[in-house]
């Protein structure tokens, strides 16, 4: 049988070209932005004012493609400029533009972030070398789990503001984790005092058919109790054969002033993902005689009965309490349960090239879940020192996870696969054989967190913080072996300096300490230490328009001891766990070149350059599975004139080639993925000021490229080229 969790990391290889002519990119960069804002500076709009509550982080209904604010590093809401670190705001407005419908979709076109898709169900979301594990829920921490699948990677954004992403090491906020990101889900809550209405209908390639609808409403005369509810069902089949998946997503929220100064929000929310003939795993990368295959894009190895079903689902009560000095609390509670029940089918061995002989199947059933239950504290407000003000946030965070996934194996032998040429998913369900454990694990994490902005002069801030965790696990994996229990505390500090060039452009550098306990074997069956390092980040960010356009141009470095590297060829003992061995010395460095936000009127921009390189100790490249260089660009331009019913736009996701090394017929070799573009188009016509069309394309030449090469020595096709109209209405 297959260990159902992702393999994180790769074989340790020497990349390609290093870093170079980096200050000139910067400064190109940055360039660029200034001349488009003074470009555009002769006829700039005002600002547009959102109904609510006065927060700034806030995107749904501005239109614009970079927030006012974002408090995703620090805690504190800072306007990205004044943020630093390097940041992107997914807004409200680009997730409907993109016709973004799972977390996939947005990981996908985010600067600096990668995305591998390992099967019909599993993603892995990777940042400057390293897969992402910091996930949170309106700021407050959550932990996801890639393995079981329990329909993360699915999530439908309809029911977010936004998606915030960090790139970097995030300890400040989010305590234990890997130096990739921190990725924030921003709940939309009930913000309007007037009954409005946006529902949608859409129809697509592969039988695609979805609605939406986003109702919010007073619920007194005065308009103090708030309530709003978002829900969709989306029917689809896909590319791969003999696949079709159900989904149905529902939100609610209600926001209640109790007083003029405090605020009770309470929130439920919940996604039903049923799919069928789900695939585990990709397909044969050889032939028995070592010839590659080239299999066709619609090869599904899922069977009629394979199912990989996952429930979401969460709630949450928060209490904000606003003070006469500008002072504010907030007191949030949380719960999330994440379900899975997987029967599938994994295939695997070499198919004769005249026979098609050679594939053998180990069925498995995988079922259980995962809950989450969490508490944040949180005061920030100013406050005078010499003669001058600053800023202060001192928050306190507890959690307890408890997950329990069984399996089930099949009671006699696995049925023969027969020709795989003739592979149809017909594939006989075995009679299942009595329950086991497959993992089991029980983690409570506490953190005190604070963080402080000096105002040392006018045109210079320093932050200083740092957080204090605590970490406790007790687990144990298959049949209750691999049992683990370790207790770990650890400090991470964060500093961060800024200094405010003129109007415009804001240097910076930052500092971030690195902790993450591990949950790796060595060929001894020994747990490999938490990792630990230094990030060190640097950079130039500029702000044009009133804030309307930001761009960053940034360097970083990150230092690390304790990284999970994969031993080639060993395993754990007892087990068929890929074994792993500690690399001390790992450093990785690259830059981040993004802007955001309107250049023109009517003209709105997301673009982000990425490069980044990674090596061991031993000056070895590792984590070449995942590209050295990304590219993520969108725009959408309103017509002017008699033509501003119409906004056309589009956007190319470029990435640099992938390589591994995998163990074929002829022993270990090399498989990769060359670089590729993948060009996207939309358009949107405004019938008038309620009804709207709106066609996406993507892939629109069709590109055939590899989604993984080399998990478990295997390769799994991208999707093709698709469409979809959809027709809104927002009353």
């Amino acid at each position: 049988m297959q260990d159902p969790r992702p393999v994180g990391q790769t074989p340790s290889v020497r990349p390609s070209a290093a870093l170079r002519r980096t200050t000139s990119l910067v400064l190109m960069a940055l360039a660029s932005s200034a001349a488009l804002a003074q470009q555009a500076d002769v006829a700039t709009l005002p600002a547009v004012k959102v109904e609510g509550q006065g927060d700034l982080t806030t995107t749904e209904g501005t239109g614009s493609y970079t927030p006012r604010a974002t408090a995703a590093s620090t805690g504190l809401p800072m306007s990205l400029r004044e943020t630093p670190q390097s940041v992107t705001v997914v807004t409200r407005q680009r997730i409907d533009d993109e016709n973004m419908r799972s977390l996939a979709d947005v990981m996908a076109s985010t600067p600096g972030i990668s995305v591998q898709n390992y099967d019909s169900e599993r993603y892995s979301f990777n940042s400057r070398g390293f897969a992402i594990s910091n996930y949170m829920y309106d700021g407050i921490p959550t932990s996801f789990d890639m393995g079981y699948a329990g329909g993360e990677s699915s999530q439908d954004p309809i029911i977010y503001d936004r998606v915030e992403v960090v790139r970097g090491a995030t300890g400040l906020l989010t305590g234990a984790g890997n130096p990739s990101a921190s990725v924030n889900l921003v709940r939309k809550h009930a913000t309007s005092r007037e009954f409005t209405a946006d529902m949608s209908v859409s129809a697509g390639s592969w039988d695609t058919y979805r609605a939406t609808v986003d109702l919010s409403s007073p619920l007194n005369a005065s308009g103090s109790v708030r309530g709003r509810i978002v829900s969709a069902y989306q029917d689809n089949h896909s590319f791969l054969d003999n696949y079709e998946n159900r989904k149905k997503v529902f939100y609610g929220v209600v926001d209640a002033d109790l007083t003029s100064r405090t605020t009770l929000s309470v929130g439920f929310n919940y996604q039903d993902n049923q799919p069928k003939g789900s695939s585990w795993g990709g397909f044969p990368l050889w032939y028995a005689d070592g010839g590659r295959t080239d299999w066709k894009r619609s090869l599904n190895t899922g069977a009629d009965w394979t199912s990989w079903a996952s429930t979401t689902q969460g709630a949450f009560a928060s209490l904000e309490h606003r003070f006469d000095n500008d002072w504010r609390i907030q007191t949030t509670a949380s719960y999330s349960k994440n379900e899975m029940d997987g029967k599938l089918l994994y295939l695997y061995g070499l198919p004769d090239r005249n026979t098609g002989l050679g594939v053998n199947g180990s069925p498995a059933w995988y079922y259980g879940d995962r809950q989450q239950n969490s508490l944040d504290v949180k005061a920030s407000g100013p406050f005078n020192l010499f003669g001058r003000t600053h800023e202060a946030v001192f928050g306190a965070s507890f959690s307890r996870q408890y997950a329990d996934f069984r399996g089930r194996f099949p009671a006699g032998a696995a049925a023969p696969v027969g020709n795989f040429y003739d592979w149809d998913g017909s594939y006989p369900e075995p009679q299942w054989g009595e329950s086991s454990t497959a993992s089991r694990y029980t983690t409570k994490q506490t953190g005190w967190y604070s963080a402080l902005r000096f105002s040392l002069a006018d045109p210079l801030k320093l932050i200083v913080g740092g957080r204090y965790s605590t970490w406790k696990t007790d687990s144990v994996g298959f049949a209750g072996g691999n049992k683990q229990a370790f207790d770990k505390d650890a400090f991470t500090p964060y500093a961060g300096l800024l200094y405010d060039i003129n109007e415009n452009y804001t240097a910076y550098v930052s500092y971030t300490g690195i902790f993450n306990p591990q949950s790796y074997q060595d060929r001894n069956g020994s747990w490999l230490d938490p990792l630990e390092g230094k990030a060190y980040e640097a950079g130039v960010k500029g702000e044009f328009l009133e804030g309307r356009l930001n761009a960053s141009a940034a360097v970083f470095q990150m230092n690390q001891d304790n990284v999970a590297q994969i031993d080639p060829g060993q395993f754990v003992p007892g087990t068929i766990n890929q074994a792993y061995r500690a690399g001390q010395g790992t450093r990785s460095r690259g830059f981040d070149l993004e802007m955001s936000g309107e250049v023109s009127p009517g003209w709105n921009v997301a673009a982000g350059y990425s490069h980044w390189t990674a090596r061991d100790g031993d000056g070895n490249g590792i984590q070449t599975d995942q590209p050295r260089s990304l590219v993520r660009l969108f725009t959408t331009y309103q017509l002017p004139g008699s033509w501003n019913r119409l906004t056309v736009g589009g956007g190319v996701n470029w990435q640099s080639s992938i390589y591994t090394l995998a163990s074929g017929p002829n022993g270990q070799e090399r498989v990769g993925q060359g670089s590729y573009a993948l060009t996207n188009l939309m358009a949107r016509y405004k019938f008038d000021r309620s009804l709207s069309a709106q066609l996406n394309v993507n892939n629109l030449f069709d590109r055939k490229y590899y989604s993984q090469v080399g998990f478990y020595n295997q390769g799994a096709w991208g999707a093709g080229r698709s469409a979809t109209l959809t027709v809104r209405y927002q009353y």
